[in-house]
This record gives structure tokens, C-alpha cells and sequence, in this order.
């Protein structure tokens, strides 16, 4: 599962052939479905940098009802998912993303990312859908957490190697290759912390939203309840 994530740096596409538009860019701490996201994605002129609008709607919907994540176990075979698995990747670029983990006090927001905090990308997949417009979206591939993840959430997005970006991209890759790479990123390259409860609203940015909080949220409300009695 990813439903937040965050872009603090404006993003760089180290890939032979990609263009790099000049995109107007401001960090973003809290970017939430249905909002436009940096992605490198072929969309009919070649890999390019451009943005995307979180949340795909097949071009067969007719509803549009927007998918953000896709499981990758089934992505070859759910209809709303393998065209674009077949035809349609796309990297989708992240520095971090937010997980909450459920308690019987509250839920708690997580803030994961690389250890040495780099940037990353996602496995993604996008489709165009038309009506009075046209709309190009995209959805991050997820698979089951790793062992950071674990003790937050059972699913994670698909973190790709940047050894894995060029076949990810190349519409003639191997099926059987992509599933491959469809795989928890390995545990030990990531790291994860507690954050406040501010990021649980999408209308609330900066990066006062990823400061490290001590106290999961139902232990601060009790130390604030404690001294409150005082």
C-alpha cells in the first residue's frame, strides 16, 4: 500500500535517451491521489520527465474510478491492470512515503525511506482515459512489505533497483523479468520512523510533516491528558 510519499529535491533522470523538460518544481511533503506526480514515462514520443496525474483510470472505465496502487501479484491478470503492465511502465519518482500502522489507540504515521534518504523511484504504470478530456494517470505497483515494513503495513510500494529502470521502461522486456523485479526492496537499505499526526491531512505540506516524533500518537495524547490533570 502507498497512498502518500514525498518529493523534496527536484527530480534528475540519470537514463540515456530520457528528456528533461524544464518542470516547475516545489518541494512537496504530503503528495496524495488525484495530484499531479513527476514520473519518466514513454507516453508516444520517446522517455521523457513529466508529471502525471496519482490514481489510474483504465482507458476501459466507465465510471472513472481512480486505482493508486496495483497489486503485483495479480497486475498481469486484472483487467483494469495488464494492458498497462504489457505496454504501459512508467517510474514514478520519490524521495520517501508515508505507512500507518493501526492500534486500538490510533493510527500511527511512518515516514520510510532509503537510509542514506536518496531519491527512488516506484514501479508504475499509467493509461489514458477520454471523455471531454483527456486524462493520464498513473497507479505505484505494490508487493508484500520487507522486514522494515513489516511491523507497519503488510504491503509496500515496488521499489525498483536503478539497475532495473531501462528494462522497466523498455516495452520488450521479458514478462517473466518484470515479475522479477516485483519483489520487496531489501530491508536493509531502508529506514523508517514515527511522524505526526499533521500529515494524516492531504490540505497540510513542509517539512515540519517528516520530523521524527518520539511518542507514538496514542502515548502523547496520554502524557498530554496526564498533564492536563496536573
Amino acid at each position: 500500500m502507498c497512498g502518500r510519499f514525498t518529493v523534496r529535491t527536484a527530480p534528475r533522470v540519470k537514463l540515456p535517451g530520457v528528456r528533461e523538460g524544464m518542470l516547475p518544481f516545489e518541494p512537496r511533503y504530503n503528495i496524495a491521489p488525484t495530484q499531479d506526480v513527476f514520473v519518466v514515462a514513454d507516453l508516444g514520443d520517446g522517455a521523457e520527465l513529466t508529471t502525471l496525474s496519482w490514481g489510474l483510470i483504465p482507458a476501459h472505465s466507465t465510471d472513472g474510478k481512480r486505482l493508486i496502487n496495483a497489486r503485483g501479484e495479480t497486475i498481469d491478470s486484472k483487467p483494469s491492470f495488464r494492458e498497462s503492465f504489457k505496454k504501459r511502465r512508467c517510474l514514478i519518482l520519490a524521495d520517501g512515503f508515508y505507512e500507518w500502522r493501526r492500534s486500538s489507540k490510533a493510527r500511527q504515521a511512518y515516514y520510510i525511506q532509503m537510509s542514506d534518504e536518496l531519491p527512488f523511484a516506484f514501479a508504475g504504470i499509467w493509461d489514458s482515459w477520454y471523455t471531454k478530456e483527456r486524462i493520464t494517470s498513473c497507479a505505484i505497483v505494490t508487493t508484500a512489505a520487507n522486514e522494515t515494513l513489516k511491523p507497519i503495513h503488510d504491503r509496500m510500494p515496488v521499489i525498483l533497483s536503478s539497475e532495473s529502470y531501462e528494462s522497466w521502461l523498455n516495452p520488450d522486456t521479458d514478462p517473466r523479468f518484470l515479475r522479477e523485479m516485483l519483489a520487496p526492496f531489501p530491508a536493509a537499505a531502508m529506514s523508517s520512523y514515527r511522524v505526526g499526526r499533521a500529515v494524516n491531512s492531504v490540505e497540510n505540506d513542509g517539512p515540519g510533516l517528516i520530523e521524527r516524533q518520539d511518542y507514538e500518537v496514542g502515548q502523547t495524547m496520554s502524557l498530554f491528558d496526564d498533564l492536563n490533570a496536573m
